[in-house]
């Protein structure tokens, strides 16, 4: 299809590929490019022969964005074997690189675009012949009708060849390798049509059928075309995350000056300078002052984040106002976005019940419908029809039998889903998690840190005078104390006190203004009572003790989260290993009926293992380490983006930002995807039971079912499509 060829002299070995395979502990991992691949066959005979490697581990193909992540374990494989045996398949293949990838996809549109123009212009001037042999064939004369044959002979040959050279191409290379894919079939079928058109016109018959050879490849590259679009449509986020890599970035040279390279070529202590709307090419901390971002791409959150000195800075996220200097700290395929590209494919490449039926059924295709063809050929010739008869019923049936819708039936609603989630802030790692998330009847939630901020917030502020409350905090910036750092937080930028003193256990205290400034315990500051952990002391010197109380608030949408769920029959529990108190706090503010407090990790898996038991499906939300074992456990998990990286590995799905809000989305989504699953599952199966012995019986000529075979693969994707769209149910 126009692809790239990648040269075999590059391929002499690991040393020009080793750049291009990771390695974490004993495991390696190599992305290929792969180019050819259209169905759901194509997956399966690509994924089947490179795990037939010895000590490959694991191959999946995101046919979306054409890459093949493979997977082995130590030295056991070479990534030049892996690609010399993608192209003994008949495919194209080379080392994965996204701007790399993005200029081959940049010409295969245009080879399509080239192709479907000249099958375009074919098809109107045929038809004009034919037609004119059609409508005006009672006053023609033979010969003259003969003369037309050739003419629409003479311009649907050449035509017809160069528009199919996408299924011709790909079919030659399939079966040079002793393969077969869709293509073969559709090539079959347009060079019989022209074969059994040149045929006619040689002996002079009166039926042709240079018309429905040129109109099927411009059908059939209409429907290539725009299924290219739609899937280039519904990739655009993880492409946008992986052509990051490529991006140029200016660089600090040791002599102060500027470089353009590409943003792949950063290494951390590298400084990069950064100008308002340039995208921040890799993690780093900021060397200014201060600045805004837009963290959309990273976070879902639309409102700008201020960042002072020191201040992470993530890749994909963008500089807001001034120019600043940022110091890199990873490498780009280290970065927050090379995880993400990472996650949104993993959650396209795996495969879900669904996706494995419909690859068993496409696996099916080309060996049924070609004895299908040949059953109808001798049917046909045993009921006493004419070769051009039988011949033309069998052309029929590889036409209108092609299996794309039912091939595009899941994949193009997973990746339609996986790509409105992502846009939302939630990262699907796995693609049956959809599948699983819409069977949900019962959601787990952790407290803290999921429910919860997870960190103390000064809840009486409006008690305290403005004044009083800067001088508390000139103290507690001295300190690491979790609620000194609340306060200094609620309190914004300003000073430190000067020559503070800390007490272990105690608290801290200052000398300012010719008095003694305490913060801490109600002992510390003078007070003969029983204090609290949640609370803060401050004394400016001899005047009465201001009390500062803090509390682990709850997130501001988690209450409309939780209502939401229980609108669509849902049931909620809370499981915390916090205390009693604020546990039921937290429950009744929430209008949590179903909770338990104190719940270790055995606990809280023992209650997903009674849930299971009991036939629930349950969701399981959480963020800590003791939430790890529960998440795994559970029919379907999320953890938040701040979760540890354990309960991240062991979570189905990532949810960046603060909002909990899109997990109200996703289950949203993971029901409407299952429906429009099944409904395109229930088309793709409606048309094949009337297609087939329309076409078998003759009812219908290879311009029809052509016509028909393309309309129900568009079908199918803009079916797809409708999930793109928000606000739905």
């Amino acid at each position: 299809m126009g692809a790239l060829i990648f040269p075999e002299s590059h391929l002499h070995g690991d040393d020009d590929l080793s750049r291009f395979v990771r390695r974490e502990q004993s495991q390696s991992s190599f992305g290929i490019a792969v180019r050819g691949a259209h169905c759901a066959n194509c997956i399966a005979k690509i994924e089947s022969g490179v795990r037939g490697i010895s000590g490959v581990a694991n191959a999946r193909l995101n046919l979306s964005t054409g890459k093949l992540e493979v997977t082995w374990k130590g030295d056991a494989v070479s990534a030049a074997q892996v690609i010399a045996r993608v192209r003994a398949l008949g495919y194209d293949a080379q080392p994965f690189d996204a701007a790399q990838s993005q200029d081959a996809d940049a010409g295969e549109q245009t080879f399509l675009l080239r192709c479907l123009a000249v099958a375009g212009f074919g098809t109107v001037f045929v038809m004009g012949l034919t037609d004119a042999v059609w409508y005006g064939g009672a006053e023609m004369s033979a010969a003259t009708r003969n003369l037309f044959f050739w003419l629409a002979g003479a311009v649907s040959l050449p035509v017809t060849l160069f528009a199919s050279q996408p299924f011709f191409r790909s079919a030659f290379q399939s079966l040079a390798k002793r393969q077969t894919n869709m293509d073969v079939p559709i090539s079959l079928a347009i060079a019989l049509s022209l074969g059994l058109s040149l045929y006619q016109t040689m002996v002079h018959g009166t039926q042709i059928y240079f018309d429905a050879a040129v109109m099927l490849a411009f059908l059939l590259l209409i429907g290539r075309y725009l299924d290219f679009l739609l899937r280039d449509r519904a990739r655009g986020a993880a492409r946008q995350l992986l052509a990051m890599q490529a991006e140029p970035a200016r660089r600090f040279k040791p002599n102060g000056n500027l470089e353009t390279v590409a943003a792949r070529e950063i290494v951390p202590g590298d400084r990069v300078f950064l100008t308002s709307g340039e995208r921040v090419p890799a993690d780093g901390t900021l060397e200014d002052k201060d600045c805004l971002i837009d963290v959309s791409l990273v976070t879902g959150e639309t409102e700008p984040v201020a960042i002072s000195h020191g201040g992470a800075l993530h890749a994909g996220t963008i500089i807001l106002g001034k120019p600043v200097t940022l110091a890199v700290a990873a490498r780009v395929e280290d970065s927050l976005v090379a995880d993400l590209a990472r996650l949104l494919e993993a959650g396209q490449q795996t495969r879900s019940l669904y996706v494995r039926l419909a690859d068993r059924a496409a696996r099916a295709y080309v060996p049924f419908v070609t004895a299908l063809a040949a059953l109808v050929f001798a049917s046909w010739l045993w009921t006493g029809a004419t070769f051009v008869t039988a011949l033309t019923g069998a052309i029929t049936v590889l036409v209108i039998t092609c299996p794309c819708a039912l091939g595009l039936a899941v994949p193009a609603v997973q990746i339609v889903a996986t790509g409105r989630l992502f846009r939302r802030g939630i990262f699907v790692k796995s693609g049956d998690a959809l599948e699983r998330l819409a069977e949900i009847d019962t959601a787990v939630f952790d407290k803290t840190g999921t429910l919860t901020w997870g960190t103390p917030q000064l809840v009486n502020s409006d008690q305290i005078p403005r004044d009083i409350l800067d001088a508390a905090a000139s103290l507690a910036r001295a300190s690491r104390h979790p609620l000194a750092r609340a306060l200094a937080a609620f309190a914004g930028e300003g000073p430190v006190a000067q020559g503070v003193r800390e007490t272990a256990g105690a608290g801290l205290e200052a000398d300012m203004h010719g008095m003694t400034l305490k913060l801490g315990s109600a002992r510390w500051c003078g007070l003969d009572v029983r204090g609290s952990t949640s609370e803060l002391w401050f004394r400016p010197g001899h005047e009465a003790p201001v009390r500062l109380e803090f509390r682990d608030r709850m997130r501001p949408d988690t209450a409309a989260m939780l209502a939401a769920l229980r609108e669509r029959g849902i049931d909620v529990e809370m499981l915390t290993g916090d205390r009693e108190a604020p546990a039921a706090e937290i429950a009744a503010e929430a209008d949590i009926t179903q909770w338990q407090a104190a719940a270790d990790p055995k606990t809280k898996a023992a209650r997903m293992q009674t849930l299971r038991a009991q036939g629930r499906r349950a969701l399981m939300v959480g963020d800590g380490l003791n939430d790890a074992a529960a998440l795994a456990l559970a029919h379907v998990s999320i953890a938040p983006g701040s979760a540890v990286d354990v309960s991240q590995l062991a979570a189905d799905m990532v949810l960046r930002g603060d909002s909990l809000m899109p997990i109200v989305e996703a289950v949203d989504v993971a029901r409407k995807a299952r429906s429009l699953v099944l409904e395109n599952f229930g088309m793709a199966a409606i048309y094949n039971l009337i297609a087939i012995p329309v076409a078998a019986l003759g009812f219908v000529s290879p311009l029809i079912a052509a016509a028909s075979m393309a309309a129900s693969s568009l079908v199918v994707t803009l079916n797809a499509l409708r999930l793109a769209r928000g606000g739905q149910r």
